[in-house]
């Protein structure tokens, strides 16, 4: 048995399933039509918020990637020491950068082309600063430099300063996840190591400066906050207000933003998927067919069927010829009572009615033309009376 308050919770909902039922198809397929479209509106907010703000996917040394190997702790801390921090979408080109930025490049999920080496050659030649490394880093970096360390897979927790380099003052102990060392380091110096696997390499390249970082994950959100592994970020990042740019392209981040950085294979998906939505509807709306009503069709009440019947008889205008069947049936219901043939005379019939204390008037109606209002009404009730007296055998 359900409560006031069950069903005062229920009946909105009803009556909004009735009210949707009760409209016509069109009506239904144009509500159809505006609830895909604020569907699919939502969804292309989202892919336009996704292009355009954080990465969540775990995007390694990524800026945008707020994932535990991404490195947007690493950009906000640079934000927070006052440094101009933007990212690089796309190629690198040269005149995107000016002598006075810092290019930070590590995970290169897609390796620089030669174009981009070459551009990352003239901005450090010319006094631009360049922190790269990460896993598998060697090829690029060596056509970068000829004298860029080799990468190696063997790895350190914790690295310390060698020597007295000038961008890791303060700094006495570095923490990393062992995800890889310099083996071979060519014309650089290492500025952290721990007996002799070196975490971070350090060479000046014509007027300007690179940074080696075989292990990016001091860096990364993970172990940013660990030892002196921010004052590491900060201090190779140059100095404070410089402009440090994260080369995003590498990443797989292009140029375009928002809607038109959806791939063509996922818009294509999109249109193909709202078309058949719509076919869907369409076809789901024939098969069903009208709206189902809230109940079952009940008959009409047995007075209206009686009353039609009267309106069918009096426009006979014979009310007797109309009524001989009902006469009969009295007739036989009686006969059949009272064991007499089907054809008993009427004066056979009247004592048999006699006999079960029949009233005169229906009596009366056994034989008596069925013309006015009060015989028909008599004859009416002997047909009741032999129902319920047991006349139906």
């Amino acid at each position: 048995m359900s409560t006031p308050a069950a069903s005062a919770t229920v009946a909105p909902s009803s009556g909004l399933t009735a009210r949707l039922r009760g409209l016509g198809p069109i009506p239904r397929a144009v509500i159809g039509a505006i609830v895909l479209a604020i569907i699919v509106g939502v969804v292309l907010s989202l892919v336009d918020s996704a292009t355009r703000g954080a990465d969540t996917t775990g995007t390694p040394s990524s800026s945008l990637s707020t994932a535990s190997s991404g490195l947007a702790a690493y950009a906000d801390l640079l934000r927070r020491y006052n440094y101009d921090v933007n990212d690089l979408r796309g190629p690198i080109k040269l005149n995107q950068l000016s002598r006075g930025d810092t290019v930070v490049l590590l995970d290169a999920e897609h390796e620089p082309t030669r174009a981009e080496i070459g551009a990352l050659r003239t901005f450090v030649v010319t006094g631009g600063r360049l922190i790269a490394g990460g896993g598998e880093t060697s090829a690029w970096l060596r056509q970068l430099s000829g004298g860029a360390p080799k990468w190696s897979r063997t790895g350190t927790k914790v690295a310390f300063p060698v020597g007295d380099p000038r961008e890791l003052q303060g700094i006495t102990s570095v923490q990393a996840a062992g995800e890889g060392s310099w083996s071979d380091w060519g014309d650089s110096d290492a500025a952290l190591r721990n007996r002799g696997i070196a975490l971070m390499n350090a060479v000046s390249f014509g007027s300007g400066h690179i940074v080696y970082l075989a292990d990016a994950s001091p860096l990364q959100n993970r172990l940013l906050a660990k030892a002196d592994n921010a004052a590491l970020g900060v201090d190779i990042a140059g100095g404070s207000g410089r402009p440090v740019r994260f080369a995003e392209g590498a990443h797989g981040y292009g140029n375009a933003t928002g809607l038109s950085a959806v791939p063509d294979r996922w818009r294509i998906s999109l249109v193909g998927g709202t078309l058949a939505a719509l076919l869907t509807m369409l076809a789901a709306g024939r098969r069903l067919g009208p709206p189902e009503d809230d109940a079952r069709p009940l008959p009409p009440p047995r007075r209206a069927y009686v009353d039609a019947m009267g309106v069918s008889l009096a426009r006979t205008r014979q009310p007797a010829a109309a009524l001989a069947p009902l006469q009969h049936a009295v007739r036989d219901r009686l006969a059949s009572r009272a064991g007499l043939d089907a054809d008993a005379t009427d004066a056979d019939l009247r004592a048999a009615a006699v006999r079960f204390g029949w009233p005169a008037e229906d009596i009366e109606a056994l034989s008596r033309p069925l013309g006015d209002e009060r015989t028909i009404l008599a004859a009416g009730r002997a047909l009741a009376r032999t129902s319920r007296e047991g006349g139906d055998r």
